[in-house]
């Protein structure tokens, strides 16, 4: 059937084995081949890519299924073969053969050659020619073994490139970045100083289009320079569209849109940069810091970049460095975010830097302690992910300071503004109107003057931006589930004995008809903050009510978890997660109630495991999970997930099942959660996070990173090509964030739900996203409309302030309070016994108070601020987590307690207090004095 095809094959064989790569023909072999065959042809390629290739021409002139022969062509097209594919398809080896005398040439002149070129700013103008596997690891070969073995393998790729146009590509990268020696090497007769205008540009030169996919990754969008340029001539500008920004007589030079963008802030606008996410906001916001730093060079110019994460606030203060360390040295930066142990004074940091790197709520506090005298002080502030200035967020707050000066006309210079977004669709809204209205709100906010967005080129903008394309998958839920069932059923057993200990009903109106629902959680919730401050006559009556409710509503708590986890996961990583929190029930108090409770678990145990262990019952979300990523996998073996999902227990769930699951144990994932916010949850540090973060990007350790909400803005993750969504959902903005984490060219996003209502609230979030263009479109067309807007609300929003500033605070009780345990209201000290340690910390000065708790070894010693916590403090009568000890200047056993874990009851009225923040407490703490220690 195939005869002809086979005898064209033998007959180009010679071209073809010294083109492709069999591993990028993974999925061709594994429909075709036999797993030992693969294997072999594998093993062969770690020797020798061509006799490897060989081995697989070989196997495919014997095959007699029907397809192969146009399989083999879609797979060269996805392995991105579009040279040897054409070729094949049409049977003309012509340019395949032109392009032999000067990979000959390349390989005579390769030891002198790679000595000459660093092959990462080569790279910068030749994507077009390779693959992004042969990117990445050329770029990973440089990081690992130098500049020379990188070099090698750049050469290796030219000589095995089927892209008719290397050639004269590589020709003017070494030109545009200056390699006169190794130009001569290519053509002895080339004058390296030629102009670039001077190469023979074909038309196939002149339609690239070169993808960069990371947003912060400064170095790969442009090469070192020294000041923006503004305006180019006609030749460079056709050049820069071509090739990319580049290094052109030591000056950096931004795309087009990347200079349309940044416009209105040159100008000295505040203005809101709206973007798509991988099109070089950062950059941008470089951009515009040294045109400010430049143009009020005499003015004292200060500028503040805000980054709403940690995460986000590492990498951009890294980019700023890596920036700044190669354009203007004399550009003094610094970094400071809430996990560092800073303790120089914020005045003095402002005063001797130009560029500061914060996280909004440090900027804040200066504020509000009288650190910094007013935002007056700087002249330029960068908001990143600025739609974030709504509500209580700290960006609105520091906003509501600046706007207050403004408003109040008090005549101090004021920053200028900018802010960063991938889109604007903030709040709520049903039509275009009410969209605008709430950009208008964010612009009011923010009090910009201009929402800057690409429109006079788009189309260079669409070149190097790739919105992944959006698929949905509305699952089945799992039919009829035993597991649920009897999880119910202990769960109505133990609301019927907390409604016989006390009227439940009558503490919450939440409905919560429906167990295994967030809903339910918030009754819980609810509940057991209400419990809390029961109060009865008899003393003893309300420490066993209270504590029997608590453990009542913790374990409700626990089982709705675990439904939440089996309806997403596996009934195994449900049963684990039981088994996990009955184990740390064991370990603590252990009351009567806390045994009865156990005893209804344990008796339902062995039914439970083995239902865990039953193959018929497979959640059918997995089974589709399975299903998407062996596809996509087979289709393309160097993909990069990110997978999100809602809660940290279903991140941990997911990772051990794809770990546990043979067909995909070598995604090898990784997962990526908030930090630990509770000594019975888990959590990341921020180093572990970074960790984490830095081996998905450079290395091939993880192939899917499973994360929570922490990583859905904001954090750069080039490399990603899917973006699965697992019953993960939210608004606009959040849409537009995730969706735009998969950066790389033929990018999928896909939505996986069982529920109808969330596949269609994200339908409506697409469709949302569109009026939200329209309604910027339209306010840009409207200046004047949109002016006057921003001027009402900003002028309804300071009329709010002042209303709220003019009622009385409600001065802090000089009455004493007891602290009891929130779980069974054991005493355990007076509010006059509380110190505040380093503005932050609150200790306990009564020795006595270790009379009425239990401590233990802390797992995980850690030093912060100059206090090393050392030991874990329960309460003495039912071990409840209160908090910690630590040694603070040479000072052991300074008990640091956390006031979620109590209730303060008023020693003069009784009345009982449940606060979850030190700052809501009604009475005041006076400062720590080492002196009150030595005087105990």
């Amino acid at each position: 059937m195939y005869e002809l095809e086979v005898e064209n094959l033998k007959r180009f064989s010679g071209y073809i084995a010294q083109i492709i790569r069999p591993s990028n023909m993974r999925g061709f072999m594994s429909l075709y081949l036999d797993p030992g065959e693969m294997e072999r042809i594998l093993s062969e390629e770690r020797s020798s890519v061509t006799c490897a290739a060989k081995m697989l021409l070989e196997k495919m002139w014997t095959l007699q299924e029907q397809g192969w022969f146009r399989s083999f062509l879609d797979h060269l097209l996805a392995g991105e073969y579009t040279g040897l594919h054409k070729a094949i398809e049409e049977w003309n080896f012509e340019k395949i053969e032109q392009m032999t005398p000067h990979k000959k040439l390349l390989e005579r002149i390769e030891a002198s050659f790679t000595n000459q070129i660093k092959p990462v700013e080569i790279l910068t103008y030749m994507t077009e020619c390779f693959t992004p596997r042969e990117c990445e690891e050329i770029r990973a070969t440089d990081e690992q073994k130098g500049h020379i073995a990188a070099s090698e393998k750049l050469t290796e790729c030219l000589k095995r490139s089927d892209k008719s146009n290397w050639f004269k590509l590589l020709i003017l990268a070494l030109q545009r970045c200056n390699y006169d020696t190794a130009l001569q090497l290519l053509d002895p007769e080339t004058d390296g100083n030629k102009a670039v205008q001077e190469i023979d540009m074909s038309e196939e030169v002149r339609t690239l289009s070169f993808q960069y996919k990371e947003e912060s990754d400064v170095n790969s969008l442009v090469k070192s320079a020294n000041h923006i340029i503004h305006a180019k001539n006609e030749a460079e500008a056709v050049l820069d569209a071509e090739l990319g920004p580049s290094k052109t007589k030591g000056q950096k030079i931004l795309r087009n849109y990347q200079r349309e963008l940044a416009e209105p802030a040159f100008d000295g606008k505040n203005t809101i940069v709206c973007a798509p996410t991988g099109c070089g906001k950062t950059l941008v916001a470089l951009a515009i810091c040294e045109d400010h730093l430049k143009t009020r060079r005499e003015k004292n110019a200060k500028i503040v970049f805000l980054a709403t994460k940690v995460e986000v606030f590492a990498q951009q203060l890294k980019e700023f460095s890596d920036y700044f360390s190669s354009t203007d040295d004399d550009v003094r930066i610094r970094g400071i975010c809430g996990d560092m142990d800073e303790k120089t004074p914020m005045k003095v940091i402002a005063e001797n830097n130009d560029i500061i790197v914060l996280t909004p709520q440090i900027l804040l506090n200066a504020l509000n302690k009288g650190e910094l005298p007013s935002l007056s002080i700087f002249t330029l502030l960068i908001f990143d992910e600025c739609h974030n200035t709504t509500g209580k967020h700290p960006y609105n707050m520091l906003m509501a300071s600046y706007l207050d000066s403004k408003l109040n006309e008090r005549g101090e210079p004021l920053p200028q503004i900018v802010g960063l977004t991938a889109s604007v669709g903030i709040g709520t809204f049903k039509n275009q109107q009410e969209a605008e209205n709430n950009i208008c709100q964010l612009c009011a906010n923010l009090d910009v003057t201009v929402i800057s967005t690409v429109e006079q080129n788009k189309e260079e903008l669409m070149s190097f931006v790739h919105i992944p394309e959006k698929d949905f998958y509305a699952v089945e839920k799992r039919p009829n589930d035993p597991f649920v069932s009897i999880i119910k059923d202990i769960m109505s057993t133990i609301e019927s004995h907390a409604r016989r200990t006390y009227d439940i009903e009558s503490l919450s109106n939440i409905p919560h008809n429906e167990q295994g629902t967030q809903k339910y959680e918030q009754w819980i919730v609810d509940v057991q903050k209400k419990c809390c401050v029961l109060q009865m006559d008899d003393k003893e009556e309300e420490s066993r009510v209270c504590r029997a409710l608590f453990n009542y509503t913790e374990h409700l708590r626990k089982y709705n978890d675990a439904l939440i986890i089996n309806e997403d996961a596996r009934t195994k990583d449900a049963l684990n997660y039981l088994d996990s929190f009955f184990q740390q029930v064991r370990q603590a108090g252990f009351d009567e109630t806390e045994q009865k409770l156990t005893a209804y678990f344990d008796a339902q145990h062995k039914h439970l495991n083995d239902l865990s262990q039953r193959m018929d019952g497979e959640n059918p979300k997995l089974k589709r999970l399975i299903y998407i990523l062996n596809e996509l996998y087979r289709l393309n073996d160097k993909t990069r997930t990110l997978l999100f999902v809602k809660t940290r227990a279903l991140a941990e769930a997911l990772k051990n099942w794809i770990e546990e699951t043979e067909s995909l144990k070598y995604l090898k994932p990784s997962i990526l959660i908030g930090r630990k916010t509770d000594t019975k949850g888990f959590g990341m540090t921020p180093t572990s996070k970074k960790g984490v973060l830095e081996s998905f990007k450079s290395s091939d350790h993880s192939n899917i990173l499973i994360a929570t909400s922490v990583a859905d803005e904001g954090i750069d993750i080039p490399q990603c090509n899917l973006v699965l969504m697992y019953e993960y959902i939210g608004n606009v903005v959040k849409m537009v964030q995730v969706r735009g984490r998969g950066r790389a060219e033929g990018s999928k996003c896909i939505f996986v739900s069982s529920k109808t209502e969330w596949v269609e609230k994200e339908k409506l979030n697409m469709h949302q996203e569109k009026i939200v263009d329209e309604a910027v479109a339209n306010l840009q067309q409207s200046k004047d409309l949109m002016l006057t807007k921003i001027a009402v609300f900003q002028k309804e929003d300071k009329a709010k302030r002042d209303y709220i500033k003019s009622i009385p605070v409600r001065p802090r009780d000089e009455d004493r309070y007891r602290l009891v345990c929130s779980k069974c209201k054991q005493f355990a000290c007076f509010s006059d016994d509380l110190r505040l340690l380093e503005e932050s910390h609150h200790i306990v000065l009564d020795r006595r108070f270790f009379e009425r708790c239990q401590t233990k070894p802390h797992g995980k010693p850690i030093s912060f601020l100059g206090i090393t916590k050392k030991m874990k403090v329960f309460c003495g009568l039912c071990r409840h987590d209160w908090g910690l000890t630590a040694t603070y200047m040479n000072i052991d056993d300074l008990p640091l307690i956390k006031v979620k874990s109590f209730v303060l009851e008023n020693c003069a009225t009784k009345q009982q207090y449940k606060c979850t923040k030190w700052t809501e407490v009604p009475f005041s703490i006076k400062t720590f004095d080492i002196a009150e220690i030595e005087s105990l």
